[in-house]
């Protein structure tokens, strides 16, 4: 566990603040920070928080202590300690004040607003508090008193998410920006183009305030969440898995490609509490209820969902899923949906939600029709539009504009140039891998940086791919340890710091657009594209041309 600081000086005015920080120390888990004695100052009034919890994917809690012997009589709260009993001010009125006035600071420093959940709480460590207690303002779950304090983590914890004011958990990215703040590690000014670092963290907080469209639409039990990239939409589909979980429900976390699917398995095996009970790819879902495996497109497209609509009629209510999440839904074939729904308990009218992008149907296996247009159940799902862009920075996604649609609108920071290598098709596979090299070189870790191609993979992809090593080789990528080689095809969904775009070729130039929109999109930070500008134009537009003939023009060593 961290603290701030490391080894806290206490008075002989603090012995109440050190039992209580040594109680949440030894209770707390590890990836929880503890910060004592934070002072606040909000216009010209000063503040102090005795204790704060910051707990990643949880919340902020600020915590008044107050020793001795706590009464209140007619609305006045005394304190009764070695000095005798005296008027104290409310510790309840002094949590309120001291959390407002920390966000209010830290929006001002941070340049965005806080929508983390935070509750304000008081200890008492020497005082017992009836458990039916409540006083206007403050229910029994935001005191902790000498029993509590035995053991308060989970308190804490029910404190944060059943009274905290906010939209969202804490985010881990987030959470080390705040801990820069109150530690005096200020580092470089958010929205720099220097530190994609603190870019990142920008974007991952502007994504997790999402959540709002999740809570504004709580009450539709069929949806259809259709967004353009970087709108956050996997974030969203996880999280509503994650609520759907905790109502109990059965759920079923679904998406088509390997790559995805091993992502959102790794995001749902950290959860403490209820999880989906199948995530991962639909077909693995299928062949888990005992559909047989097949070959060719035509049986896993049509044949294998109608084998499985067969088999889901005798399904018992135990087996049967309660509600089904659906990320990048615009990859599903309309039969797939059918199936799908007959191994819900409630085909017609259970909890269905599609979160989905038709500008990134790069598969095009049924003529272009997603199963938003006119297939499948989803054309009759309310729809709810996600325009802004929030996982890349404005240099990149005014990149790819041209395919993102009129209602696109990039709100992160401006971000660094993107660069741009004109050279022939056929020399893009090696001025790609240089590329690798040049940004190693320039100080990029090679676990940031990703190389994908549009047309024949790269020679350390096609080698998993000749040895039969697909989860060997997903697996090497959600562990983060080194440069990633893949294909635009199968990385839908996915992203990373550093994206070197090696368009070799195409093999279908009708799919060409939707592969440059995927592949445009997969940086965070950095985007370097490498390809012959006529081919470019060719395949994504004038528009497209435009926008690359303001990217840096960059020549790699060796190159």
């Amino acid at each position: 566990m961290r603290c701030i600081p490391e080894e806290p000086e206490f008075g002989d005015g603090q012995l109440a603040e050190r039992a209580v920080w040594d109680a949440l120390r030894q209770s707390l888990p590890d990836d929880v920070v503890l910060a004592h004695s934070v002072q606040v100052r909000n216009g010209r009034a000063e503040h102090e928080i005795d204790l704060l919890v910051l707990w990643p994917h949880v919340g902020i809690a600020a915590i008044e202590v107050k020793g001795g012997q706590i009464t209140i009589a007619d609305g006045q709260w005394y304190q009764s300690d070695r000095h005798g009993k005296h008027k104290i001010q409310s510790p309840v009125a002094q949590s309120q004040s001291s959390l407002h006035a920390f966000k209010n600071w830290l929006e001002k420093q941070l340049g965005s607003r806080l929508s983390s959940r935070c509750a304000y709480m008081v200890s008492l460590p020497c005082t017992a508090v009836p458990n039916g207690w409540a006083i206007a303002g403050c229910p029994r779950s935001l005191i902790l008193d000498q029993a509590d304090n035995q053991s308060p983590a989970e308190l804490v914890r029910r404190a944060i998410e059943n009274e905290g004011g906010g939209a969202s958990s804490l985010a881990p990215a987030f959470l080390e920006r705040i801990v820069r703040q109150i530690s005096g590690e200020l580092g470089t000014a958010v929205g720099t183009s220097h530190n994609p670092k603190v870019d990142e963290d920008a974007q991952d907080h502007l994504t997790e305030r999402q959540s709002v469209l999740l809570q504004a639409t709580r009450s539709l039990p069929r949806i259809r969440f259709t967004g353009g990239a970087g709108s956050g939409k996997t974030w969203l589909a996880v999280e509503k898995a994650r609520l759907l979980s905790k109502q109990g429900k059965r759920v079923g976390l679904f998406c088509y490609n390997k790559g995805l699917g091993q992502y959102l398995q790794d995001r749902v095996s950290t959860w403490r509490q209820a999880k989906p009970v199948f995530t991962g790819e639909f077909h693995e879902y299928v062949r888990g209820l005992g559909v047989p495996d097949g070959t060719g497109q035509a049986y896993f497209d049509e044949e294998m969902p109608r084998l499985l609509k067969e088999l889901a009629s005798g399904l018992e209510p135990h087996e049967r899923l309660d509600a089904v999440v659906v990320d990048e839904a615009q990859d599903f074939a309309p039969l797939w949906w059918e199936a799908l729904l007959a191994c819900t308990n409630d085909p017609d009218g259970g909890d269905v939600f599609a979160f989905m992008d038709d500008r990134q149907d790069v598969y095009r296996r049924w003529g272009g029709a997603t199963a938003e247009l006119a297939y499948g159940p989803t054309a009759r799902f309310v729809p709810i539009h996600i325009d802004e862009n929030l996982r890349n920075t404005r240099k990149i996604a005014e990149t790819f504009r041209p395919f993102a649609g009129e209602h696109f609108t990039p709100r992160g920071s401006t971000g660094l140039p993107v660069r741009f290598v004109n050279c022939q098709t056929d020399q893009a596979l090696d001025v790609a891998g240089d590329c690798v090299d040049t940004l190693i070189a320039e100080g990029w870790a090679n676990n940031q940086i990703a190389l994908l191609t549009t047309k024949e993979r790269h020679p350390v992809h096609l080698d998993f791919y000749e040895r039969g090593a697909t989860e060997e080789y997903w697996r090497e990528f959600h562990a983060g340890e080194a440069e990633f080689y893949g294909h635009v095809l199968g990385f839908k969904g996915l992203e990373r710091s550093v994206v070197v775009l090696c368009v070799n070729g195409f093999k279908d130039m009708e799919r060409a657009a939707e592969q440059l929109y995927v592949g445009l999109s997969r940086a965070r930070s950095l985007l370097v594209v490498v390809g012959d500008s006529g081919l470019l134009e060719a395949a994504g537009g004038r528009e497209l041309k435009m926008a690359l003939s303001k990217a840096e023009a960059w020549a790699p060593l060796g190159g």
